[in-house]
């Protein structure tokens, strides 16, 4: 059976990887990236199945672009069955937003979760969330999530960003809002040969088509089916405990409340 499928950051790296997968299988696939001219080769790969993708641009570090994003897909689609939050930031010449909030906070945990959130409407019974988050996971500073204090360092900034992810995920599996919906986060592997990991560490890196088959088979197979709130380590190869800041569900509700006041004062200054 055919699946409607929006994989963000789809322009290289392991969202493309996946991408190409979840098509050849024949599913189809939204595309989305920051960079049209990007984006446009990106979708030039598919030449074989031009019918099979669609791109959709969005700077994830904009929170006014997230929403964009949500409504062109709602309005080509009425239904949606898969999202794939795999956009990331680990390093980025300018790390402050101009709403004064970190970008890797932003890109990596608050733009998710308001797409999450703004999809979830489309989304059908069976319908999956699937968080690539990261074995990189340190506890979440709520004043640096809330832009009141700045991380200079790229690694913390990263581990805090994942952490609040994984966090948000198990929170909003578990409560009634979840709408039954499968949430799962997922740690595709580390290291692998993704533009962040070479940018960020100067290393080629691992397999790509490591992390896209663990991807798929959390967006697809039936193992996952009743894996909601669960964290998938695939440097194991099972699902593990995350940080256990993330089993902790009063940790859990300050971060999405923090998120959630965060979109609440952006929501009221753009109108």
């Amino acid at each position: 059976m055919t699946k409607t499928i929006l994989i963000t950051g789809s322009t290289d790296g392991i969202g493309l990887e996946t991408a190409k997968l979840l098509v050849s299988q024949g599913h189809r696939v939204l595309l989305h990236g920051r960079n049209p001219t990007k984006l446009e080769v990106a979708a030039k790969s598919f030449s074989a199945l031009p019918d099979s993708v669609e791109t959709y641009v969005a700077d994830l570090s904009r929170i006014t672009d997230v929403a964009s994003l949500a409504q062109a897909v709602a309005k080509n689609h009425p239904t949606l069955d898969i999202l794939i939050n795999n956009a990331g930031v680990f390093k980025t010449p300018n790390t402050v937003t101009p709403e004064g909030l970190d970008v890797r906070f932003v890109v990596n945990a608050i733009a998710p979760y308001l797409l999450t959130q703004q999809l979830r409407p489309l989304m059908t019974p069976s319908g999956r969330i699937v968080n690539v988050s990261s074995a990189a996971q340190s506890p979440v500073n709520l004043e640096a999530l809330t832009g009141r204090v700045q991380l200079t360092e790229d690694f913390t900034a990263y581990a805090q960003s994942k952490l609040a992810l994984t966090m948000w995920s198990r929170r909003l599996a578990l409560s009634p809002q979840g709408d039954g919906l499968t949430i799962i986060a997922v740690n595709p592997g580390s290291m692998l040969g993704s533009k962040m990991v070479k940018e960020g560490f100067g290393v080629a890196g691992g397999d790509l088509r490591i992390g896209a088959d663990i991807l798929t088979r959390a967006a697809l197979a039936d193992e996952f089916t009743a894996a909601s709130g669960q964290y998938f380590d695939n440097d194991k190869g099972q699902f593990a405990s995350p940080h256990t800041d993330a089993l902790d569900p009063q940790k859990c509700q300050k971060v999405v409340d923090a998120m959630e006041a965060i979109l609440e004062i952006l929501k009221n200054k753009h109108g």
